[in-house]
């Protein structure tokens, strides 16, 4: 080529290196990027399966935690990784949007929880699932299945238009699967019958029990025990019966004592009823507690229906004071007990009234001194009685008031009369004897 202006011979030579230059760095930033490739699986779907964690063994009347774990063990068979693919966003083994709900089926099982939605359970993970249930109090044992349903949507195909589009075709899928329990046998107390025996507000008595094994469990070495129900006023005094094997659907007789508190009233109070007994497996287990209704009658009591008695003052009297047992029960060999305090004195405060039936009456009898320096007034004096109840223990009843009412001396007392006496006694003896000497 001719170029005749020599002084443009350098520029022509800078422009083609400029232009060489940016040639080389865009081939080199060619070659220096990677390049661009998707991922796409042709195959794939969520597999899943479910288990109950921990025992699948439970007994009747329980409330019971089920932990459902949830697994998805769903491959993506191929894969293709490709420049000009576009990547999914969702893989096609991942089960989405997952709904899972327990239920009870024919199982003697109530299931309080509602369905639980989970989420996403991407392939080769897992997840726990709870639901609250309750094994009813008369379940049979045996082997029972809890439907598990679940229901999720997955993608089953990806369709992709031109080099940025995707169609997404998902399907939704219902899956039912079936969890094992199985409910053990176990001794179930019922109470068939209840007689109570000098049960009393206050006093000892015996309850005796009809207890029936309507569980599906033959007991071994069994012990029936009754126990107190809270602050019930019903206290075991023999809490324990051991009558040895207790087969399904037989009943024994078993009698307690018990004692009833002081402050109870007359009304039913709750007892406990359990069962210890060895198992089929060996193990030494406690049954359900069974709660009864024990009748407590009213205490023994005492009130004094004599009318105040009077006395003089400065002096001596035997009173009568009558008691009836307005209680419940009989009091037996009762002895009534009267406090003489000042300004009286006794030299004997017991008196002896024998056996008192519930509406009857006794009379006591007790001499009473009133000092001379007492005030004309009406006086109470506690009493009380001391007795023994149907089972020969001692009771002693709340404390009564006997009314005294001391009133003034009527005409000479007895000191003076006493002097008196002497006196004419002296001057008749001085007359008759020691006159008629003299003469």
């Amino acid at each position: 080529m001719d170029i005749s202006n020599g002084s443009g011979k350098p520029e022509i030579r800078f422009q083609r290196a400029i232009t060489l230059f940016i040639f080389a760095a865009l081939v080199a930033a060619i070659l220096a990027s990677p390049v661009s490739a998707g991922t796409k699986y042709m195959q794939g779907s969520p597999e899943l399966s479910a288990a109950l964690q921990g025992t699948n063994e439970f007994l009747p009347g329980t409330d019971v935690n089920f932990t459902v774990i949830v697994q998805n063990s769903g491959l993506n068979d191929i894969k293709f990784v490709q420049s000009g693919i576009v990547d999914r966003d969702d893989l096609p083994n991942t089960a989405k949007l997952a709904n899972i709900n327990l239920s009870a089926g024919t199982s003697p099982v109530t299931i309080k929880s509602d369905a639980q939605m989970v989420g996403d359970i991407r392939g080769g993970t897992s997840l726990p699932v709870k639901f609250n249930a309750k094994i009813a109090q008369d379940a049979p044992a045996g082997e029972f299945f809890l439907p598990l349903a679940i229901t999720y949507t997955y993608l089953e195909n990806s369709e992709q238009i031109g080099q940025d589009s995707i169609i997404y075709t998902y399907r939704e899928k219902e899956l039912l699967l079936n969890l094992p329990i199985r409910i053990k046998p176990e001794v179930r107390a019922e109470i068939t019958g209840l007689a109570a025996e000098h049960v009393n507000v206050g006093t000892d008595g015996y309850v005796t029990l009809d207890v029936m094994n309507i569980g599906s469990e033959d007991g071994r070495g069994a012990i029936i025990r009754i126990l107190r129900n809270g602050n019930s006023p019903v206290i075991p005094v023999d809490n324990s019966v051991y009558i040895g094997n207790f087969p399904k659907n037989s009943t024994v007789q078993c009698r307690y004592k018990i004692a009833i508190s002081k402050d109870a009233g007359e009304q039913n109070y709750p007892l406990d009823v359990a069962v210890v007994y060895e198992n089929s497996e060996g193990d030494t287990v406690t049954s359900d507690t069974k709660t009864v209704s024990v009748p407590v009658g009213g205490k023994i009591d005492f009130r004094v229906v004599s009318t105040p008695a009077q006395m003089n003052i400065a002096g001596k009297k035997v009173i009568d004071i009558e008691y009836e047992n307005t209680g419940a029960a009989t009091a037996y060999s009762a002895q009534a007990r009267l406090s003489a305090v000042d300004p009286f004195t006794s030299s004997d405060d017991t008196a002896f009234l024998g056996d008192i039936g519930p509406g009857e009456r006794a009379t006591a009898r007790f001499e009473l001194g009133a000092d001379g320096a007492a005030t004309v007034k009406e006086y109470g004096l506690d009493s009380e009685i001391r007795y023994r109840d149907a089972l020969d223990n001692s009771q002693i009843s709340d404390t009564m008031k006997v009314r005294i009412v001391l009133i003034p001396r009527s005409g000479l007392d007895p000191i003076t009369i006493s002097i008196i006496a002497v006196v004419l006694i002296g001057a008749a003896y001085y007359f008759l004897v020691v006159r008629r000497k003299k003469e």
